[in-house]
């Protein structure tokens, strides 16, 4: 039957109020009995218990009220209900463990530490040792900061045996002391984990991370017990700049795990590196790198740079016969070994040019002995066989390079009769080239001529014929230079080819051909030149018309007086013949002035093309440092600027590289372009890359001026808004 509460309540009140206290009681106790969760009545019972002098009834009503306060979350109301509990009994252990926590929660750390020492004392005075420990493991655990506090928690835990948990209290400590940078209190808290436990694997895994952090690697070294441990502190050590101990250190990681392949090939090439091949191929040969390619592309770079340059070879062979498509990689394999061992480079480098000349892929195959001959200067055999592929391939741009190579590594090798050969081919060829005339003069006093300048001259002059490399299938006699050439019959007219008008109108008068072979490969291409006997065409040279008809447009060497001492570089002059009655009074100093200015300009422009020939096949490689360098170079000359600054912009644009090809994007917009659409793209990228780079003002000048030029090109309206907008700062 439901009870009345107000009529309960009133006839409490009455009873307390006439002193009948214990009647009270009873009221408020058949309240609470049918309302057990009525906090109000039963903090009112307890209270009348309390001043009945019923204390540990009273307490009882406290707890059970706190107790449940706490549980709800209402830890202020808790509290207030625990200190009105230790007001009437001091020493109660459960409520001073309570309060503490509530206090700790909020950091009232002070109070909460008087409390909890209070039951420490309490407990050791009943002699309770165990539970005396777990109020000191409660005291040093409450403040997360106080790791002092902390580490007296981890050795009452071991008091009472409670060794787990000591281990987990100091793998938790160390890890927030290292990551707060303390690393010697870590370290500290580690080792007397590892003391509890030496064969903890996370604890000497996480000393070793302290180790490291803390930059004591010979410790760390210690501490490392797996080939991955060791990894980690070899890596340590190397960025600390100690590679010797790191290597030491991957050698005793490779004597844990003997058959970790990766492991022995990261020691390879490390003792690559060092120059210490023998020691290389003690950890990685044939047997162990299996079918890998790349694990035999390894072995071979160690065979070719040690003592076995043949087998070498042959695995490169077998990876190559695989998988043709690595030619780029084998290629630059040979380069790069070929700074050590010249000769097993040159095998592998002509591997990969026999395989271009295979596939009828001329330009591919020399372009792999050229940047060869680039590393290593006047290797023979690799430059006989460029200028053979260049000879089959028709590459001759190329092939006259290759040739003054080979005759430089001639007269280096002290090879004079070869030198001469070439070097006399190549003054016949360019007699205004001085480099040509200085190899044709350094081979003949390799011969012991007494008097190459003479010699030379006369060669120049017409007086001896020259020894060349053009062959006529109509050969007359032949003389020897020491004779005197002999008259002959009169030489034929020049043979007149038709001019096609519009080849002719593009054809720049520097770029007429100046050799007999140039100019008949330049008839074949439709210009109009006279062919004449003579070595040396002045007319063709000079790019000037003709003014006597073509039949007598050349001279013959005895109709004129040469001043060689342009061309010979002030060497001693050769006696030359004087001039007849009929012959023009002609001012050659001045011709061959400008013989020598117009050539070194055509000179220097063959010379960039071939430099941009050469960066195209790097590219193509896969050797962007090469070919950017081969371009830089064929920059120089003004009519390739504006095509190889660009692409430069673009290979450095690719490699992220933006300063740079915001920097080679300038020049080409500096060169002019072959379209304006052209110029136009290339300040459109320049804008971009500005733009990318955060160069706003620069940015948006170069759009201005582009739309200036342009008008309405690509989205620069637009671009102009937004860099406008951006630089006003909104």
């Amino acid at each position: 039957m439901a009870i009345d509460r107000a009529e309960i309540l009133r006839n409490a009140e009455k009873l307390i109020r006439q002193g009948k206290l214990d009647a009270g009681i009873a009221e408020y106790v058949r309240l609470v009995e049918d309302q057990p969760h009525d906090w109000n009545a039963k903090n009112t019972l307890g209270d009348l218990y309390a001043r009945a002098g019923q204390v540990d009834k009273a307490i009882e009503q406290f707890i059970e009220i706190a107790n449940s306060l706490n549980e709800g979350g209402s830890i202020q109301k808790a509290g207030a209900i625990f200190k009105k509990i230790l007001k009437l009994k001091p020493d109660h252990e459960h409520t001073l463990v309570q309060l503490a926590d509530i206090l700790g929660s909020q950091k009232l750390y002070a109070d909460a530490r008087a409390h909890l020492t209070t039951l420490v004392e309490i407990r050791r005075g009943r002699g309770d040792a165990r539970g005396a420990a777990q109020a000191k493991i409660r005291l040093g655990s409450l403040d997360p900061e106080d790791y002092d506090g902390r580490m007296t928690a981890v050795s009452a835990r071991l008091e009472i045996g409670d060794v787990g948990g000591a281990m987990s209290d100091l793998k938790e400590i160390a890890g927030e002391l290292a990551q707060k940078g303390r690393h010697p209190d870590a370290i500290e808290a580690l080792r007397e984990a590892a003391k509890l436990n030496p064969d903890d694997e996370e604890i000497r895994e996480t000393l070793l991370d302290v180790y490291i952090s803390a930059g004591d690697l010979a410790r760390a070294r210690e501490c490392a017990t797996t080939v991955e441990q060791l990894r980690l502190v070899a890596t340590a050590l190397e960025a600390q700049g100690n590679p010797d101990e790191a290597l030491d250190t991957l050698r005793q990681a490779s004597s844990l795990d003997p058959g970790d392949t990766v492991l022995r090939v990261q020691l390879a090439r490390e003792f690559m590196a060092r120059g210490d091949i023998a020691t290389a191929s003690e950890y990685l040969t044939v047997e162990t790198a299996g079918e890998d390619p790349e694990l035999l592309m390894t072995v071979a770079t160690i065979q070719l740079r040690g003592d076995h340059p043949d087998e070498g070879l042959a695995i490169v062979r077998r990876v190559f016969e695989a998988d043709p498509s690595r030619q780029d990689q084998i290629a630059r394999l040979g380069w790069a070994v070929a700074e050590h061992k010249p000769e097993a480079g040159f095998g592998v480098a002509q591997m990969v040019a026999d395989a271009g000349v295979a596939k009828a892929d001329w330009p591919a195959a020399a372009a792999v002995l050229q940047e060869f001959v680039t590393r290593v200067p006047n290797h023979i055999a690799a430059l006989m066989r460029l200028v053979e592929i260049c000879v089959d391939g028709g590459l001759e741009a190329t092939m006259y390079s290759a040739q003054a190579q080979l005759a430089d590594a001639y007269i280096a090798a002290g090879a004079a009769t070869e030198a001469r050969f070439i070097a006399e081919d190549l003054v016949a060829r360019e007699p205004w080239d001085k480099a040509n005339i200085e190899r044709f003069r350094r081979s003949l006093e390799l011969l012991g001529e007494p008097d190459p300048d003479a010699l030379i001259a006369a060669r120049l002059s017409g007086e001896s014929p020259f020894i060349s490399t053009e062959l006529s299938p109509d050969i007359g006699d032949l003389t020897t230079p020491d004779e005197p050439p002999d008259a002959g019959p009169a030489l034929p007219e020049p043979e007149l080819v038709t001019v096609d008008p519009d080849l002719m109108t593009a054809l720049d008068a520097a770029e007429r051909p100046t050799s007999p072979a140039a100019q008949r490969r330049a008839a074949n291409e439709g210009r109009q030149f006279a062919l004449s006997a003579n070595a040396i065409d002045l007319e063709s040279i000079l790019g000037g018309e003709p003014e006597t008809p073509p039949a007598t447009a050349h001279a013959t060497s005895s109709d004129v007086e040469v001043d060689l001492s342009i061309v010979l570089d002030d060497a001693k002059k050769s006696a030359a013949p004087k001039p007849t009655a009929k012959a023009e009074s002609v001012d050659l100093e001045g011709v061959f002035g400008s013989i020598r200015d117009k050539a070194a300009k055509r000179s220097g422009l063959d010379d960039a093309e071939k430099e941009y020939k050469r960066g195209l096949a790097l590219r193509d490689a896969g050797d962007i440092d090469g070919c950017i360098q081969a371009l830089e170079k064929a920059s120089r000359a003004p009519k390739l600027r504006f095509g190889t600054a660009r692409l430069i912009a673009r290979l450095y644009r690719d490699r992220d590289n933006m300063a740079q090809a915001i920097a080679w994007l300038e020049r080409a917009t500096q060169a002019p372009a072959p379209t304006a659409d052209d110029a136009h793209q290339v300040m459109y990228e320049l804008a971009d890359g500005l733009e990318k780079i955060s160069e706003v003002a620069r940015a948006l000048a170069v759009c201005l001026e582009l739309q200036a030029d342009a008008g309405d090109y690509k989205d620069v309206a637009a671009r102009i808004d937004r860099l406008s907008k951006v630089q006003a700062g909104g």
